[in-house]
């Protein structure tokens, strides 16, 4: 295992500009004071990155729907019982707000003894009480909710953190619980979330309740763009063979503060001895010298001898756990880099941990979806005095001929490339498209490079503030309904995870040879905005496909033309914005038919195939080719409407002989259906 064995990776440099942590007069950040604005609103979805100050938003949005609108409580649920820790007293009052935020002691059931299912009764006896703020674990609302009906808690706040944890799907009781409430309409609901999508790929809400919030977005790119430390973000895949405790090290640095995520005893990396896994590192590391009485840390010496400090939260004993997880959490001690050095987990230390030191979060074996892993590179993005650079390193083991798991191994290599691809859209500046037209100019505020704006060129402006592209495509469909044009400006990474996340998707777009583009970027996302989004028009569903296409291919191609023509000083999101202009001013004409032409996975594979031994690569070509797919009654059909949108524009149907591959494959389409009517006629 070395560094010449990544796949596809992530490199984002930021101005560091200091926006996102000044605090206005109030004492609110950027990202707070946005969601203030919107205090009014029963039903606010916030969507935001990990360290973004979504907790302290809450507590000013609470206390003035307590004291301005005249709800008579807040209860805030959380996932974790440790998240609970977010929603501490806090002396607002020192920072400018007009009052302070406190949660009487035994009305914080995170903290309290005993089993989610007896604090229900807590939740009762709060509801009959004088008091404002309850703050409780998902299950233990649940409970209440299922004991007490929605109706006991109307006119009060629910807040729901980390939100992703909420489901449409009717066996989800929180998602279920929260569509009652929603439905009877006597409470506000105030959603947090950094990660909007599901690792199911289950919609969050039913498009008509999701209609009734209002959305507060900040994003990736201008939380971290706005740090006054961290400029530079990492984020890795790298494949090992054997034990990857053997070869820890070759991605394991020391010298940075580090959390390491092993992998769950139930995948394929395990050993299925965690505690030894845990031994074998802190062998690697050095010579080990004790515990400290005083935090449980295991103390490990270098041979420079420095004297590394690891937490060890795998170990079952709950009071060696207890004992550590809590020399973590002491205020006191978290201004301290030095305190720790190394935290090994397992299931812990993902939401709503908070150690602003850490650099490296390296995390083996293949995580259940891309919603952990976006959480996990949360817990290395805070910002810290001294924190230049900050990194993600995925250990997957390689896939390996001799393994009776070797399909599971490629599927472990698809998503990972799935995650890699999600995370360049995460962390890009937002995309803005619109038609170009005759009569098009430059929009107010944005920058259009050397030379300025251009006419009758397709343009790409970018606003540095905002972190916004505004980039002009011949024959784009613009959305008409006010909830695709939402979903347009807020969503489109939701879109695209989705597809990043749909297997058949990703297998043919990196293996399949005879694969046409259009296949995957008209038939197959069209497929996934019809069953996302059933309740659009047929127009705004092709509107949202273009957008959505536009803005992977856009990064994708920007990404490649920024490696091939730009110098070593520019990178990150600099190189981005470089790259986006360059492959439009290559084009000249940037239209959507050549947008619909380009494989968005390409340049992974280009990469993965650099990466990745000829041997492994071989054989998951071999896996995938074994199960390729032919062509679906549903497909044809999609094949056969493009086929019809084609005759109304080049007066004829598309031809079988044709030479353009695209015009084939709607042909084809046309005789699949032609024969299943036929057969259907016959039989």
């Amino acid at each position: 295992m070395s560094s010449d064995k990544s796949v596809p990776s992530v490199s984002v440099t930021y101005a560091r500009n200091g926006s996102s942590t000044k605090s206005n007069e109030l004492g609110m950040r950027p990202m707070q004071e946005r969601a203030f604005e919107r205090r009014g609103e029963q039903y606010l979805l916030i969507k935001s990155p990990p360290a973004s100050g979504k907790s302290r938003a809450l507590m000013f949005i609470a206390l003035d729907k307590l004291h301005n609108q005249g709800l008579r409580q807040a209860i805030i649920t959380v996932p974790e019982k440790s998240i609970g820790s977010s929603f501490a007293d806090e002396p607002l009052s020192d920072f400018g707000f007009w009052a302070d935020w406190h949660v009487v002691p035994k009305w914080n059931l995170c903290n309290a003894p005993g089993a989610d299912g007896s604090k229900a009764d807590s939740v009762g006896a709060f509801l009959k009480s004088d008091d404002s703020v309850l703050v409780c674990p998902h299950a233990t609302f649940r409970n209440a909710v299922e004991k007490f009906g929605v109706e006991a808690f109307d006119d009060r706040l629910i807040a729901v953190d980390e939100f992703h944890h909420v489901s449409a799907n009717p066996d989800n009781k929180l998602g279920a619980q929260l569509t009652e409430l929603i439905a009877r309409d006597k409470v506000h609901v105030v959603a947090m979330t950094g990660s909007y999508f599901r690792g199911d790929t289950e919609p969050v809400l039913m498009p008509h309740d999701e209609a009734k919030f209002d959305t507060v977005s900040y994003t990736y790119y201008e939380q971290l763009n706005g740090y006054k430390y961290l400029k530079t973000l990492d984020i890795g895949y790298y494949f090992y063979s054997g034990a990857y405790a053997d070869d820890i090290l070759k991605v394991l640095d020391p010298a940075e503060k580090t959390i390491i995520h092993i992998p769950s005893v139930n995948s394929r990396e395990s050993t299925k001895d965690k505690i030894r896994e845990v031994e074998h590192i802190i062998e690697e590391l050095g010579a080990w010298q004790g515990t400290d009485p005083a935090t449980g840390f295991q103390l490990v010496e270098r041979s420079d001898g420095r004297v590394l400090r690891i937490a060890d939260l795998v170990d079952d004993d709950p009071v060696k756990r207890e004992k550590v997880s809590s020399a973590l959490k002491v205020p006191a001690q978290k201004n301290n880099r030095d305190h720790v050095d190394i935290i090994i987990a397992l299931g812990m230390a993902k939401e709503g941990f908070d150690w602003i030191w850490c650099e490296h979060a390296l995390t083996v074996g293949y995580r259940s979806s891309l919603t952990e892993i976006v959480q996990i590179i949360g817990r290395a993005t805070r910002d810290a005095e001294g924190k230049a650079r900050a990194r993600f390193t995925n250990l997957i083991a390689e896939p390996d001929a001799a393994e009776e798991a070797v399909t599971e191994a490629v599927n472990d290599t698809l998503k990972a490339i799935a995650a890699s691809l999600l995370m360049e859209q995460v962390l890009a500046p937002r995309f803005n498209f619109t038609p170009k037209k005759p009569d098009s100019g430059p929009a107010p505020g944005f920058d259009y490079g050397e030379g300025g704006y251009k006419e009758g060129e397709c343009n790409v402006g970018f606003n540095e503030e905002s972190g916004q592209f505004q980039i002009e495509i011949k024959g784009l469909v613009e959305p008409k309904s006010k909830e695709a044009e939402r979903i347009c400006q807020e969503d489109l990474n939701e879109v695209i995870a989705a597809f990043a996340q749909d297997k058949t998707t990703v297998e043919r777009g990196l293996f399949d040879e005879e694969l046409v583009s259009e296949e995957l970027t008209q038939v197959r996302m069209g497929k996934i905005i019809k069953d996302k989004y059933p309740e659009l028009d047929e127009g705004d569903q092709e509107a949202v496909r273009q957008h959505a296409i536009a803005a992977l291919n856009l990064t994708q191609k920007a990404k490649e033309a920024a490696v091939e023509g730009e110098d070593s000083e520019k990178s990150g999101n600099t190189a981005l914005i470089y790259g986006v202009r360059k492959f439009v001013m290559d084009v000249r004409d940037l239209d959507i038919d050549l947008i619909d032409r380009i494989n968005p996975f390409s340049e992974a594979y280009a990469i993965l195939a650099k990466t990745m031994s000829e041997e492994s690569l071989k054989q998951v070509q071999a896996v995938i080719s074994a199960k390729k797919v032919k062509l679906t009654p549903e497909e044809a059909r999609d094949l056969a409407r493009r086929a019809v949108k084609f005759k109304q524009e080049r007066g004829r149907l598309p031809s079988i002989t044709s030479p353009d591959a695209w015009e084939k494959k709607m042909a084809e389409g046309v005789a699949f259906l032609a024969r299943m009517k036929a057969e259907a006629a016959n039989g």
